[in-house]
Formats: structure tokens, sequence, C-alpha cells
């Protein structure tokens, strides 16, 4: 049954307005010199079959959505339809733009195309569906025990992060560093850095002050994967962990070099469409045991790719547009996988045919999308390819667990418990067997119903290579003190340092097209408190874009961050666009259009100030770029650039009066509702979302309320909104986070292509 069917039933039962969005234009022509808020009525919902009757109070029997519809009411078709057009709507301005972007594709003119995608991206944040959260880590106190740069840091792929593969190479001492330390560590690193020679120097260093390494590695983790096939799942809680199985094409060392790795060397076409990589020969393919299955082939990357496309076009959509017929394949356009950018020439030696020049493809080896698997072992598991795949068959097991996929990266999963624990153990058989430092990796489960668990498994030696400090723990870090130190400093005083953000932004979303009421795997769980009215209400406002503007820029984010990070850290894991501003900065002069004016920005011009160009010509009040950030280079994080509880008013009186012209009426005593995924078992969590409530509420003066929507567990929680894979599963009005994006290449388009129709940020919004 049609969701847009049942809720104008409900509404004609209680004889109530049907409010499902169709357009409209309620435009301001009064004009605008950019200091106050743009109109923005273009895209607001607009019942156009009855004549506007003016706002009048809903007529409410308080029956509940989650008792007028079910996942058991799903209809894809008639969803994927509604999601089309609200895109459509919503983000059309965006995708025009964007596209534009893409059109440019010849090497010389990379940056204009950088430029343009500025340019688009201005349009995403300013229809305000999607707005820049914070980044996924960093940006707090934390005690350290691993030697900085000792693993890649690199911003894409898993090759540098010390929750995936890349922990391979970390030293691990067995006492905090001190600050100094750590700096005089990160400058040596700097200084050596492209020469090969740092990581056998920090080596060294760790001998000459009688230090000693560790071979074992033990760290916190929360999300549970729910697949082990990481060609199969864009999420991280699947790509960390399996990660630590896969070796890659190429691969970063520790001084962000990157070098061969399964392959031994590459070369590229003069015309930049065709890589060709040459790959070792003798390297095995092992069950989770060690056994060996088999060689690793050039075959192994064509099925990688065709399994992608085959299973989960989210994360295949990181290659459309620059693997030959890959979009084609995915969409179902081209049925024959012969005709994607992909062969195998002979056993050792696999070639990507490109459709555009990618100067970045090679960085793109390093993450998932590009993993080899062996046809042979997937097969036996009942795994098949093009249109006979089917992962419901009863006989499909292939990454159903750790024990039904193949291995060929450093590492063997020994143990995997749900909600309890992983152990990783190193693999004989993997390539660069003998540079593996830490030999096994264990990670604990924490449900965050303990608020200094970190602090007491620090203390014990049990997380052995530091932790970020954030809430109660921070609290512990600050009034202990260090047995036996000389001045009587406290833990904090002696050890902390600041960690910096990484390159993953995570988005805050309003759900578009709202489906799930309750949660879609077990729907007697978070479930909303809405009624029928009051949730075709808050649809109606959602698909308003002076609303979306007005809650995004209601929230405070410093009072948010507060609670967790302290006052003095509050702005620093706070990101203000979706791409960073910093990423890259153009090479050459480039001159692009601004609203009818041609605008020159100069060589050495960040991204970021060609993004705020177009916003602050578009008059919008959004800061995402301020140039006297990170000693005056400039940066799109460390300041909530979106706060303006002014701003927020205005753009909240202009909703409500486009609204009022389509009868419904918002006030303080008739408010919108916004739910919000609740983290009740977590105390630092649920803190901060009371003071999102708090804050949001006060900024529009209660006519947006916010409903705190109980997930009693870690699972319950997640399971609201990030476990799903789709739009209909989404269960919330309003989140915080509720996904994000790091780069795999360093290019706009890493970030930009998951807002594309049916990708993977675009769930988060209730799109498919």
């Amino acid at each position: 049954m049609k969701k847009s069917r049942i809720l104008c039933l409900v509404l004609a039962l209680v004889m109530c307005l049907s409010l499902v969005a169709c357009g409209g234009n309620n435009d301001d022509t009064s004009g605008n010199d950019g200091t106050n808020p743009p109109d923005t009525g273009n895209d607001t919902s607009t019942d156009t079959s009855t004549e506007p009757q003016g706002p009048q109070p809903p007529v409410d029997d308080g029956t509940l959505m989650a008792d007028t519809i079910s996942q058991a009411d799903f209809d894809e078709a008639s969803f994927v339809e509604e999601c089309d057009s609200i895109y459509d709507q919503v983000m059309g301005e965006f995708i025009e733009y964007y596209n534009k972007a893409k059109e440019v594709t010849a090497v010389e003119d990379i940056d204009t195309r950088h430029a343009l995608m500025a340019i688009a991206e201005a349009k995403m944040l300013e229809a305000a569906a999607f707005v820049p959260a914070e980044a996924n880590a960093g940006g707090n106190w934390a005690l350290r025990k691993i030697i900085p740069h000792s693993y890649p840091d690199v911003s894409w792929g898993y090759d540098g992060r010390n929750t995936a593969r890349g922990v391979k190479s970390a030293l691990i001492v067995n006492e905090f560093l001190t600050p100094d330390q750590i700096t005089m560590l990160t400058d040596k690193w700097a200084e050596l850095r492209g020469t090969g020679t740092w990581y056998d120097w920090a080596k060294q260093w760790v001998a000459d002050n009688g230090y000693t390494l560790a071979d074992t590695y033990t760290i916190g983790y929360a999300g549970e994967p729910d697949s082990w096939d990481a060609l199969a799942s864009y999420q991280t809680t699947v790509g960390e962990p399996v990660s630590m199985t896969m070796d890659t094409l190429l691969t970063y060392d520790a001084e962000n070099v990157l070098h061969p790795g399964l392959a031994e060397s590459y070369d590229v076409s003069d015309d930049g469409l065709t890589y060709t990589f040459h790959l070792r020969q003798g390297m095995k393919w092992v069950t989770y045991q060690g056994t060996e299955i088999g060689e690793i082939k050039a075959d192994d990357f064509v099925a990688g790719l065709q399994h992608i496309a085959d299973a989960e076009p989210n994360l295949a959509s990181t290659l459309f547009g620059t693997i030959v017929n890959y979009q084609e394949y995915a969409l179902g356009e081209v049925t024959d996988f012969t005709q994607v950018g992909v062969k195998a020439v002979d056993d050792y030696t696999v070639q990507y045919t490109l459709a555009v020049p990618a100067p970045w493809f090679p960085t793109l080896t390093t993450y998932n999308n590009l993993y080899p698997m062996s046809r042979a072992y997937y097969q036996s598991q009942g795994g098949k390819f093009g249109q006979e795949f089917n992962k419901a068959d009863a006989n499909y097991l292939y990454g159903t667990d750790p024990q039904h996929i193949a291995y060929c990266g450093p590492y063997l999963v020994s143990n995997y418990t749900r909600n309890n624990r992983f152990v990783f153990v190193a693999n004989p058989a993997y390539r660069d067997a003998e540079n593996v430092q830490i030999k096994t990796v264990t990670w604990l489960y924490d449900d965050s119903t303990d608020p200094t668990r970190t602090w007491t498994l620090l203390m014990d030696g049990t997380y052995n290579g530091g932790a970020g400090l954030g809430g109660e723990n921070l609290v512990q870090a600050q009034s202990t003190k260090v047995p036996d130190d000389p001045d009587g400093k406290t833990y904090f005083e002696k050890y902390a340092v600041k960690s910096a953000v990484d390159k993953t932004t995570m988005l805050s979303s309003l759900n578009l097209n709202r489906f799930a009421y309750a949660n879609y795997n077990d729907e007697t769980q978070c479930i909303s408190p809405q009624t029928a009215v009051q949730a075709e209400r808050t649809h109606a406002a959602v698909m308003n874009q002076n609303f979306r503007l007005a809650v995004a820029l209601a929230f405070d984010r410093s009072a948010y961050e507060a609670v967790s990070q302290g006052e003095d850290m509050k702005y620093a894991q706070i990101v203000n666009s979706y791409v960073p501003g910093d990423l890259l900065s153009i090479s050459k002069d480039v001159t692009v259009d601004i609203n009818g004016t041609a605008t020159t920005f100069k060589a050495g011009t960040y991204y970021g100030e060609i993004l705020q160009a177009q916003i602050t010509a578009d008059g919008y009040p959004m800061k995402v770029w301020d140039p006297t950030q990170n000693d005056g280079q400039g940066s799109s994080a460390g300041f909530d650039g979106w706060y303006n509880p002014e701003a927020a008013k205005e753009y909240l009186q202009k909703a409500i009066d486009e609204l009022a012209a389509d009868g419904i009426l918002v006030s303080e005593e008739y408010p919108i509702y916004l739910d919000i995924n609740y983290a009740s078992f977590a105390q630092t969590r649920s803190s901060m979302q009371r003071a999102m409530k708090e804050v949001i509420e006060k900024a529009l003066d209660n006519k947006v309320i916010i409903n705190l929507v109980d997930g009693v567990d870690a699972d319950t929680w997640y399971y609201s909104f990030y476990y799903g894979n789709s739009g209909h599963t989404m269960n919330y009005d309003f989140m915080f986070g509720a996904s994000g994006w790091g780069p795999d290449y360093g290019s706009p388009q890493t970030y930009l292509d998951t807002l594309l129709p049916g990708a993977s940020m675009v769930i988060t919004a209730g799109l498919d």
C-alpha cells in the first residue's frame, strides 16, 4: 500500500487537509540585498487540489502514526517514486550545478571542475536537508602511547586508521607520551617524510629512551557489523573490521607514501584513461583458520568489482562516471559485465579503463571498492553474479560471518562475539607478514552505559595504545594525580594532548520522506509519539526550505559539544562544510560564473573560499570558511558558522507564513514536532541530546518541539538510524550526525557523489 494513500486516509478520517508535498512557490518580491535571509519558498509543500483556507487549528483524534503504518505496508515502487520526486524538488539545484561540474573532464581543466563543485555544494548546503555536523574523530583531549605517525594517517581508504589495517605497523610504548615528546616526534616525522627513514628512526628512538614496544593492541568499539562482506556495504562498521582481513593493490607507509601492495607495479596510459596493474605472483587466499584456498589472480579484481555493483550500488556509486560503463551496469542499463572498464589481461595483470581522467585513481586502490574477491571461494559459498545474484538465497553464505570470507590481509579473525569482542591475529600467509608489528588486535565492546569505562581500562593497561577523553573520563583525567610525579601533576596536566580532527564529515539530516515510525527490525522499539496528524504537519514543514534553514541555524552545536569535550574544546570537532574547505586549493587562476558575474579565483585559493563566495552571493548567512582559522591559512572547521538564532527566527517566520497559506497553523500552541533518537543508555550522549533539544526549542520560541524517542540500548538506537540500508528504515525526523563520509581520494567528488540520487548519504534523508 502506498504511504501517501495511508496518510490521506487517516487525515480524511480526522477531517484534516492532505498535505503531501506537491510543489509550489511563494516568492518574496520585496528583494534581498544579502543582509537578511533570502526568500526560499520555491520548494514549500503546497496542495494545489484545493484553494488555501487559511491556517486552522489541527483536528486530531490522537491516532498514533506508528499504529497507522508499518513495514508490512511498504511498497517499494511507490516509495521510490516519491523519493525521486522529493529529491528533484529539494536537491534539484545541487544536481544541476553538479552535473555542470562533472561535464568538465579535461585534465588541464581540473581546477575549473573543482571550483564548479564548490558552487554545487553551496546549493546543497542552502537546501538545508543535509547540514555539516562534526568530524568523526579527533578534536578532543587524549592520552597516547602510540608513537605519532607510526602508521599511515592519510584521510582516505582504510590504511590510515588505528581502527583498521593500518594499525599493523603501530609502535606502542609502555608509558604515556608527553605533549613535548609528541610534538618533537611529529616535527621529526615532517623532517624525514619522503626519505623512507622515519619508521626506523622512530624505532631507534623508542629503544634509546628505554621504552619497550607492544605487539598487541586493545581498543573499544560500539557499532556492530551487519555483514562481513566489505564489497557489499559502505558502512564503517563493516569496512573497518573487514579491512583487517584484506590487502590492496597499493598501500601507504608511515610517511603517507603510496607503495606497491598486491601489485608490484602499475602503468598509466598517456591519456590518463588506462591503469594497468601488474600483480605479485604466489600470494594466497586463506580461510579464517589460515588454510590455503588459492592464489590471488587478476580475475579476482574483476569479480570483486562486479560483486559490488551486484550487491551494493551505494558503494559502487563511488566509481560511477569514473570506470567505463560501471554506473550503467550497476543501474541495469548494461547487463554484460565485459563491457565494464575492467579486465584480467592475464593471470597477473588487471586493467581499468576510465571514462574520464582521474589522477587520484591510485589512491582509490586502498579502499574497499577496489578489493579483490576470490571468485572460486565466493561461488563455493553460494555466490552468483549479475542478474542471478540473490543474497536471500538459502544457499548464500558469503559474508554472513568471519568463517565465510576469504582472507588475504594482515589478520585473521580468531574470535568475534557480538556485543563483546573482536580478536584479530596475524596472518602468516600475508604478503608482508614479517613487517606486521602488532600481532594481536582486540576490540572490546563498549555500550556507553559506564561513563568512566574508558578511564578504568586506560588505568589498568587494557587500552594499551591510549584513548580519547570526554565527559566523565576527562573529569577523571583532570582530577587523578600521576603516581610518584614530583610536581604532583594530574594525568591531564602531564600527558593530555589535543587530537587532530579527521576529514570524515558527519552530516545532520532531516527525514524528507519518513516511512518508519518504529524500528524496522522490531516495531515495538523506538515508537514515535507523533499522531498521524502531527506526522503529516511535520512532513509539510520539513519539505519547506525556510523551515529546514530555521532548524539548522537554531542549533548551537558548541553547547552540544561542550557537554562531552568541555568549554575549551567545544568548537574543535565542529565542521561547517561537507567537503573540508582545505581539502584542496586550485593550482591556477580560474574564472567561473557566480550569479551572472564572471568571478576569478587566484591560484592557491582553497575550495572553501569558493564555496563561501557562492553562499555569500546567494544572500545566506552561513559561514563555511574562516580565513583566520588554522594560523591564518583558513579552515572550514573549528568554529560554528551556522548557529544564528536571529536568522533562524526570521526563516521560521517565513516558513510559518508559507505553511499558513496552505492551511497549516504553526504556533507555540500548535508546534511542529521533530523526533530525535535518544540514547538514554549513554550518560554523555543523552546529556548532549538534551542540550540539543533545549537550544533548538529556545531559539525557535517553542514553535518547534523535539521529541526524544528512547533508544533503550545501543543496538536499538543504532537500528533506528544506522543499521538500515534504505531510506524507508530511517526512524526519525532529525538526526545529528546520522552518518558521514571521509575522502577516498583528493577530489570534492569523493564527498559529493554520496549525495547523488540513491547514494549512501541520501538514505539518511529518508530517500532511496
